[in-house]
């Protein structure tokens, strides 16, 4: 079964049990697919793609929601991104993520902080589905100043 199938069957799931927000962000989810091609006929990667970009701005959200405070508002957005999680692969723990890190490092020849860039580059050449964000920390505390 396809990712939009999923969705569509999610959403259809939804109204059924009446779970509003699930609905909303299933419908949202949607809305993402059908902007970039009106029919849906995108394959699983780029789908994956732009939920993955979704999380992150869901992300971003909930960090400043947290920020200034605003509990109903984070409550919502962990809701939320738990949906959009179960589309997305199963992300690599701390620890694989430390080894991906150090692989780059070695193929990239990195020394210091500057060549961060070259790092993150080759991160995601081994493994695209790597947290971007904990793959930049863990690359910043192993490279030195």
């Amino acid at each position: 079964m396809t990712i939009i199938e999923q969705v569509n069957n999610g959403i259809k799931e939804a109204m059924r049990s009446k779970q509003q927000l699930r609905l909303d962000t299933l419908r949202m989810l949607k809305s993402k697919i059908l902007a970039v091609d009106a029919r849906g006929n995108l394959s699983d990667a780029d789908i994956l793609k732009l939920f993955k970009t979704y999380y992150g701005n869901l992300q971003e959200a909930y960090d400043q929601a947290k920020t200034i405070n605003r509990p109903e508002l984070v409550t919502n957005l962990e809701s939320e991104m738990a949906i959009v999680q179960e589309f997305l692969p199963k992300s690599l723990s701390s620890d694989e993520t430390k080894i991906i890190v150090q692989q780059a490092i070695a193929q990239a020849n990195a020394k210091t902080k500057k060549d961060l860039g070259f790092v993150m580059k080759e991160v995601m050449k081994i493994n695209s589905t790597v947290d971007g964000k904990l793959a930049k920390d863990l690359a910043s505390q192993l490279l030195a100043d």
